[in-house]
């Protein structure tokens, strides 16, 4: 068994949580410690009630976040909270969540760890600045539109919507995973031809077909997997005798 603190300081090392803004909902690292030993990790996108009942009907130890248990921001505890928060004590089952410190690391973060799984690894560039950061990565690349949807739809499994109002061989490729379409006028200005996110409001298609942009909806969920299944990689490679596992819980969004 691996120590839980251990686990959670170097996640803290490696994503260097304290110097990455993020929502004051976000509360990233450890939000409910157990009794301080790890064997067994799940990762999910989600801490929601499923996810927490499937981890701890999985024998976990740690679960492993990308939103994790306070998006709502104080409430009281009671309901779904309750609930959440009773399985996973009852079962001592730790919970560390990670959102935009997970999203822009640039060896398993989800913007790369996507990047990687079309095909463009070692070509990316930061990429959109934000609150002193970059959110996410651009590569240069030399591919058809429809060869990119293709990759796209085979790393997530799923077949995105996609706002074709860009050229159709395409040569500079912007990531943020998650829901960044609403910067669709920012990002054109970056000068990319081609823009993967998660999703966007609805306005955000017709505007990128205005600024002659590609604009590839992957899905919210779909491109947020990414991340949490390698840091428990990492983790398990670093602390011989850890396992892992990935509950998937997709929202379809």
């Amino acid at each position: 068994m691996i120590a839980l603190q251990k686990l959670v300081d170097s996640a803290e090392g490696w994503l260097a949580t304290d110097t990455i803004p993020d929502y004051p909902q976000a509360l990233n690292g450890l939000q409910l410690e157990n009794s301080g030993k790890v064997t067994k990790i799940v990762a999910a996108v989600d801490a929601c009630l499923a996810t927490i009942e499937a981890a701890c009907d999985m024998e976990a130890d740690l679960l492993v976040v990308h939103h994790g248990l306070f998006w709502q921001g104080a409430q009281k505890i009671e309901g779904s909270l309750y609930k959440k928060l009773k399985r996973a004590i009852d079962s001592d089952l730790a919970i560390y969540s990670s959102h935009i410190p997970l999203d822009v690391h640039l060896e398993f973060g989800n913007n790369a760890q996507f990047l990687a799984a079309i095909g463009f690894k070692g070509l990316s560039m930061p990429f959109f600045p934000w609150k002193g950061i970059n959110l996410g990565l651009r590569a240069n690349v030399e591919i058809t539109r429809d060869d990119l949807i293709a990759r796209v739809e085979s790393a997530t499994g799923e077949r995105p919507h996609v706002c074709p109002g860009g050229p159709k061989e395409i040569r500079k490729v912007g990531v943020i995973t998650g829901g960044a379409g609403s910067e669709i006028f920012d990002i054109a200005e970056t000068g990319i031809d081609t823009f993967i996110t998660g999703e966007g409001p609805h306005w955000s298609y017709t505007a990128a077909e205005e600024l002659g942009i590609n604009v590839i909806y992957a899905g919210h969920y779909a491109t947020e997997t990414f991340g949490v299944k390698a840091l428990a990689a990492r983790w398990c490679r670093e602390n011989p005798g850890l396992s892992s596992e990935f509950f998937d819980h997709p929202t379809g969004l």
